[in-house]
């Protein structure tokens, strides 16, 4: 339990003691929090920003209760307690200012630099949270403690049974390994079947061979649709509705595989930058290679990297070669179906999310720190990160972590696997998009939908029409759904189901996976 101390009367003691809120966490005293409302996730943190720049240095950060579905506020003085419940969220007055747990960062990073480790402000225990590695032994573990002993009650130390690491991986490792859809694996089109507005139907599934982006045909297909028996292309409409059918016309979803220089890590976001499609991957994969293919062959390339930051940062701009890329704002949710991005969003502690990567899939799990540092060795310390305790794998670095339709965080590196568990860090979606002038979802025009059949960008904002607008009243993606395209939902809105390939002539009733 969190202390307080206040330097009041005893009177003053007992007319605050109905009202002061002393917390482990948002709903441990229900006659405190009785008047609290309950705000949906985006709500919270809209009215989390506002009374934060209202509290300034009386606010020392704050997080959502997914439980109870309360924002709590935590403040250093109970006047600004009481604003904060006149608002309807949790007031918890705490020991720790912001500013002293920004200084205690900070004497870890002068004093405590230490390869892996890691350290995040926690609001939900009002201090900064310092996780130690396995390797962290002997003299390197007396430098941890001596610096975390001198800041007791501000600082608090954990071990982690895993090993810090960048979560990139070797091209030998085929996507999919542990569950992940590695977007045409079976294919050898390992991350190319990202349909990338075909809503995934069947791009990443990583059907056996089944006409593998079957149905992708016109939809900007993925990028591995060759490797599948030419499903699609020779099926059945190789140019079909105008979208060519090849790997550049729609890009890859969010999470799919990508390789260069040896390694395989994941797309991130699929973005625009001045109205050129590009996307975003972690910068120590933008650092292995200038350039990048959907196939491990890498007969396949899809794009050039254009800014690429590592260490301090982990983020890296890759622009598509062909500049007519209309790749989709979705990301690959690794069963037949994508998630469309809209928005990109800050992260908050108590955000559930979700991360897609080439080698394990979908994860889900929760925000638990924010500003972290973690040290990887070897120099490569980065700061800023958003910690959790979704699990990844080698292969997954880049890979996107979303909320819903927002995007949160790059995935650079943590410790453990998806066996075991373990922390996992993100690059912070916002900042990579400030520092690189690229914009996400309906900012970013073509990013937001055009799929090559023409007729994307349906009012519900287009991206992820099944197979390449199939069935959208302007593209007549009658190609798509041609022999052999009945694979995994052609036009089928991703559902996956076989033989839908009868959807391809739909007049969009199903075509956009679109959020109203």
């Amino acid at each position: 339990m969190n202390k307080r101390t206040l330097a009041i009367s005893g009177a003053a003691i007992t007319a605050l003691g109905a009202a002061a809120i002393l917390l482990p966490n948002a709903n441990a005293n229900p006659d405190k929090s009785s008047g609290a409302k309950t705000f949906s996730s985006p709500a919270a943190v809209k009215l989390a920003r506002s009374l934060a720049s209202d509290l300034g240095d009386n606010g020392a950060g704050w997080y959502y209760d997914n439980g109870s579905r309360q924002l709590v506020m935590n403040v250093v003085d109970e006047d600004s307690a009481e604003s904060v419940r006149a608002k309807g969220a949790v007031a918890k007055v705490v020991q720790n200012s912001m500013a002293e747990l920004k200084a205690a960062t900070q004497t870890l990073s002068s004093d405590a630099s230490v390869p892996g480790t890691a350290w995040s402000i926690d609001p939900v225990t009002n201090k900064v949270q310092v996780t130690a590695d396995r390797t962290v032994t002997g003299t390197k573990w007396d430098t941890l403690t001596k610096a975390t002993g001198q800041m007791e009650g501000t600082v608090s130390v954990k071990r982690s049974k895993g090993e810090f690491k960048k979560f990139d991986g070797e091209e030998a490792a085929q996507p999919g390994d542990n569950g992940g859809a590695g977007a045409g694996d079976a294919a050898g089109a390992a991350g190319g079947a990202g349909d990338a507005g075909a809503g995934a139907a069947d791009g990443g599934a990583g059907d056996a061979g089944a006409a593998g982006g079957a149905g992708d045909a016109g939809a900007a297909g993925g990028a591995g649709d060759a490797g599948a028996g030419g499903a699609g292309d020779a099926a059945g409409g190789a140019g079909d509705a105008g979208g060519g059918g090849d790997a550049a016309a729609g890009g890859l979803d969010g999470g799919d595989a990508i390789f260069g220089g040896g390694a395989r890590c994941s797309l991130g976001f699929n973005v625009s930058v001045d109205g050129a499609p590009g996307f975003l991957t972690a910068g120590h994969c933008g650092n292995e290679s200038q350039t990048w293919t959907s196939d491990e062959a890498g007969a396949q390339q899809v794009g050039t990297v254009q800014d690429s930051k590592f260490p301090e940062n982990d983020f890296a701009l890759v622009m598509y070669d062909d500049a007519t890329t209309q790749p989709s704002s979705t990301v690959d949710l690794q069963n037949g179906n994508t998630q469309e991005i809209g928005r990109a969003v800050e992260a908050s502690v108590g955000l559930k999310v979700q991360r897609s990567g080439s080698t394990t899939g979908v994860t889900d799990g929760t925000v638990t720190g924010l500003n972290a540092t973690v040290n990887y060795g070897n120099g490569d310390i980065v700061n800023g990160l958003i910690q959790t305790d979704v699990c990844a794998e080698p292969g997954d670095s880049g890979g996107a972590m979303f909320a819903e339709d927002a995007a949160v965080g790059l995935t650079s590196g943590g410790s453990g696997d998806c066996t075991q568990g373990g922390e996992t860090f993100f690059q912070p979606v916002t900042a990579a998009l400030e520092a690189t002038g690229a914009v996400i979802g309906a900012d970013g025009g073509g990013a937001g939908g055009g799929d090559a059949a023409g007729g994307a960008g349906d009012a519900a904002g287009g991206a992820g029409d099944a197979a390449g607008g199939a069935g959208d009243a302007a593209g007549g993606a009658a190609g798509a759904g041609s022999a052999g395209a009945g694979d995994a939902g052609a036009g089928d809105s991703g559902t996956g189901d076989a033989g839908a390939a009868a959807g391809a002539g739909d007049t969009g009733g199903d075509a956009g996976q679109g959020l109203n």
